[in-house]
């Protein structure tokens, strides 16, 4: 077994990667940690309310017996010696300090932003680039690492990448402009007063969503290069907002392609595309990374967030569109706290596990 470490295992994203990672056949959580407060105590008691004593979970799922009783780490002071992965469930700002200090021996997996954009850093959906892992060893050799990190995706970047990568591969793409309506869980978990701001309302305005979603998408359809990724030369426009769902993310998409395309073709490259190729070997691979529906009135977040147990991107309303050059218009629905977060980032560590770079 692959012996891994949860970074900030108290947070909201820690405990979807303590859901993502329970009977994994292939990877054992057997550190976890998380801000020196929390250090020192066992799990259970770190996620409890001081007041009530109730459990701050918030998956869900319910936690694993056995992780309850596990003691909590200062992630600053932990010892990496015995682990083979860190999965890191940080902030951005936490991350730079951290993630670097365990990347010069480990693999370090993270949710976070904070080295999504350096040349030399691979931000990875496996299925769609996974040729961008040989960045891992320019990485290693450029700062003199035995470890590496990379992050996953911005979780609103990942369905749009996921469904442009087909037609992209297919009919070329101009440009791309994208509007999101983006669930409350994506945000983190907001308290009293302040999650009214929600109820019978739209937030037109998410800090820093529009430019992470817009850079990433480049980065990731991308061609690898022998020592960096040449970004997808066409451009991303995107307004993202949020809106009263629990969880997953709508996005309305317009493509403009460089060759002409009829809404069939569309349908087909997007429901016939298998980037896994051998993706049945990893255990949290959906069998289909695109699902598209034929019902006007689908996808749903609802009723579609959970396909392939969250890993698959579901497709609905590909029409034409007469605006754009070689315009083509659909929604999609990508569920954003798992193939958007942790189990989105505990299939990659799959992937780099079956290729090799983690053993």
């Amino acid at each position: 077994m692959v012996k891994a470490a949860i970074v900030g295992a108290t947070g909201i994203v820690g405990q979807q990667f303590l859901v993502a990672l329970k009977n994994h056949p292939w990877i054992e959580i057997t550190a976890l940690a998380a801000s020196e407060r929390s250090a020192g105590r066992s799990y259970k008691e770190a996620i409890s309310d001081a007041r009530s004593g109730a459990l701050r979970w918030f998956c869900q799922e319910p936690p694993a017996e056995e992780v309850m009783t596990m003691p909590v780490q200062n992630a600053a002071e932990m010892d990496i010696s015995a682990l083979d992965i860190v999965f890191s469930a940080v902030e951005s700002d936490q991350a730079k300090i951290l993630e670097p200090k365990f990347a010069r021996e480990k693999a370090v997996i993270s949710t976070a932003s904070a080295f999504r954009y350096d040349e030399d850093v691979p931000i990875l959906i496996p299925g769609i680039n996974s040729e961008h892992t040989k960045l891992i060893n320019v990485q290693r050799k450029a700062r003199g690492w035995r470890g590496f990190i990379t992050p996953i995706p911005n979780c609103t970047t990942t369905g749009l990448a996921i469904t442009l990568k087909p037609i992209y591969e297919s009919f070329g793409v101009n440009a791309v402009i994208m509007t999101s309506l983006q669930a409350l869980s994506g945000a983190g978990r907001s308290p009293g007063v302040i999650g009214l701001d929600i109820l019978d309302n739209v937030i037109p305005f998410i800090v820093g969503e529009e430019e992470k979603v817009q850079q990433e998408t480049q980065k990731i359809l991308g061609s690898f290069a022998g020592n960096t990724v040449n970004p997808a030369r066409f451009n991303v426009s995107c307004t993202c907002t949020r809106v009263n769902v629990r969880e997953g993310h709508t996005e309305s998409v317009f493509v403009s392609t460089q060759k002409t395309c009829a809404v069939d073709e569309i349908t087909r490259v997007l429901r016939e595309y298998n980037g896994l190729v051998g993706g049945a070997e990893l255990p949290s691979a959906p069998r289909h990374m695109i699902i598209v529906h034929e019902d006007p009135f689908r996808p749903q977040p609802r009723l579609d967030r959970d396909a392939e147990d969250g890993m698959a991107t579901v497709v609905g309303r590909i029409r034409k569109d007469n605006v754009l050059e070689n315009g083509i218009k659909y929604l999609l629905v990508s569920h954003n706290t798992k193939m958007g977060a942790a189990k989105g980032a505990v299939l990659v560590a799959e992937l780099l596990i079956r290729d090799g770079y983690i053993s």
